[in-house]
């Protein structure tokens, strides 16, 4: 390609780029529409912008009684193999206490509570207080916590269906960090996203009435065992509409969703689509065809969203409707899509960080931005002469490229992000001393000044490309194990190396191939 091509596109490139870095600098409704032009550009940081800061502390003593549980009726169901009935068996304070009718059933007991996971910590004469190991207990713990991560991250972080930009990690022993940068959402909604537990039931409705006392009076003043009453309520005021009396048992719960989306009914009013697993379908088909005629309650978190006759066989497919709003709706299905939190998760902590510290921070990492680049500039020009001025052409076309990158990327610009940037500028300059030197030592050698150059580009381009693969390799831990402001700093600094590279051997090679090319000079301003 010659040399008038390279220079072309180069350029072209080069202006593409300080193009889309202008258009941060423009306020959206200025902007002119254009294909080429970014949607949104830079993208703010919590730090920057402000937004909700959250802790969250999850209940993980729920499932470690969970966990008890279960072992409970593995317990239960070995004695009764024995032969041992009417047993006792309680889970409370994250102690399991069983307790058998003879004092001679006591080795029975303890050999059914023979578990890797289980330890004694008090016997009596007929019973034994049982309590999860240590390891397992730390296991239990992990296992929850990640849980309860995966589901906050699919509701709040997951690409295309979340929020963009924010932050969902473990915090300590059992808290969760919930950063989300403002303006993308209210409180409100932000609060039902991370607190609500999204436990999705269908039960068939065995009895309703309007209110709890007139379906008890039915029932003679109490509830049926095994059976419990669930509302119907306003959403907005919490007043009950219905009473529905329903087993506690689920006939079918969320676990064997697929998905979930919004939707629109015959009058247009905003529903919510669900499909089942093929397991799940086959299990709500046999549910939906023995029960023709009978309400089947849709419950979510214990309220009762909707309680719709069953008209005929209903496959894999269904909705939930109940007076929605669109985005009641929306984030209903997202709740669904991401599954139900494990263990109930409070609001510990919580902070509204606002956009004036932020500005304060973006003013004074463009001012050292500026200054860093104003004495790497001096100093290379100081130095290498006219080289000098090469490499401070090539450090500018390197900031326009990383800016328009991250612009057409639409990534987030974080204060470590900034910081990434500042320290962008200082080892954008490395590559081309480098190459300078290796010129110098070329013309010490004896080579004349176009021979020099080439072969100077030629034997440091091995030592660029290796002192900046190494830094990549340290960005990409940090963004790979790294989370929020860490990964912020990663992909300045991994875009920031890309781009160095790229004007140090591209951009300063042109610009020798202009001045001095072809011609016959007799010493290099180096």
């Amino acid at each position: 390609m010659s040399l008038r091509w390279r220079l072309g596109l180069v350029g072209a490139v080069v202006l593409y780029f300080a193009y889309l870095s202008a258009a941060n600098f423009v306020p959206k409704e200025q902007r002119v529409e254009s294909p080429f032009w970014p949607d949104d550009g830079l993208r703010l940081g919590l730090d920057l912008q402000g937004g909700f800061h959250w802790v969250l502390e999850v209940d993980l003593n729920v499932a470690l009684e969970r966990e008890l549980t279960y072992f409970r009726g593995q317990i239960e169901e070995n004695l009764k193999d024995e032969g041992v009935t009417a047993i006792e068996a309680r889970v409370e304070n994250e102690r399991l206490t069983v307790l058998v009718p003879r004092a001679a059933d006591l080795d029975k007991l303890r050999e059914a509570a023979d578990r890797p996971e289980l330890e004694v910590v008090e016997e009596g004469e007929r019973e034994l207080t049982l309590a999860l190991e240590t390891d397992w207990d730390d296991e239990v713990r992990t296992r929850t916590m990640q849980q309860v991560l995966e589901v906050l991250r699919l509701r709040i972080d997951d690409p295309g269906k979340g929020i963009p930009d924010s932050v969902v990690t473990r915090q300590g022993r059992d808290r969760v960090l919930v950063q989300v940068p403002g303006g993308q959402i209210d409180r409100e909604r932000l609060r039902l996203l991370v607190i609500q537990t999204g436990h999705l039931e269908f039960k068939i409705v065995q009895d309703q009435a309007e209110t709890r006392e007139l379906l008890l009076a039915r029932h003679g003043g109490v509830v049926p065992p095994e059976h419990a009453v669930v509302f119907e309520k306003d959403r907005e005021t919490g007043r009950e509409l219905r009473a529905y009396l329903v087993r506690e048992t689920a006939d079918i719960t969320g676990s064997y969703l697929a998905d979930a989306r919004v939707g629109f009914d015959r009058q247009q009013r905003p529903i919510v689509n669900f499909e089942f697993t093929p397991e799940g379908g086959e299990i709500f088909a046999e549910l939906t065809s023995a029960n023709i005629g009978a309400p089947l309650a849709i419950i979510l978190d214990d309220n009762v969203y909707s309680a719709p006759s069953i008209r005929s066989r209903i496959g894999s497919r269904g909705e939930i409707s109940g007076r929605f709003t669109s985005q009641e709706a929306a984030d209903l299905a997202v709740v669904l899509r991401a599954g139900a939190l494990p263990v109930p998760a409070t609001i510990a902590e919580e902070r509204t960080v606002g956009p004036a510290l932020g500005q304060d921070s973006i003013d004074r990492g463009s001012m050292a931005s500026i200054v860093g680049l104003v004495l790497v500039v001096a100093f290379a020009v100081g130095y290498y002469r006219l080289s000098g001025g090469y490499a401070a052409v090539a450090l500018a076309c390197n900031l326009v490229l990383l800016i328009g990158l991250m612009s057409l990327a639409q990534a987030t610009l974080t204060l470590p992000g900034i910081a990434g940037l500042v320290l962008t500028v200082g080892m954008a300059i490395d590559a081309n001393v480098i190459i300078f030197e290796r010129i110098r030592e070329e013309l010490r050698s004896g080579k004349v000044v176009r021979a020099a150059i080439s072969t100077g580009f030629q034997k440091a381009t091995s030592a660029v490309l290796d002192a900046n693969i190494t830094t990549l390799i340290t960005a990409v831990v940090l963004y790979e194990f790294g989370s929020g402001p860490i990964k912020g700093f990663a992909v300045t600094l991994s875009v920031g190396i890309i781009t160095s590279v790229f004007a140090a051997l591209v951009i300063t090679r042109l610009l020798f191939h202009l001045h001095p090319g072809q011609r016959a000079v007799q010493q290099l301003s180096i």
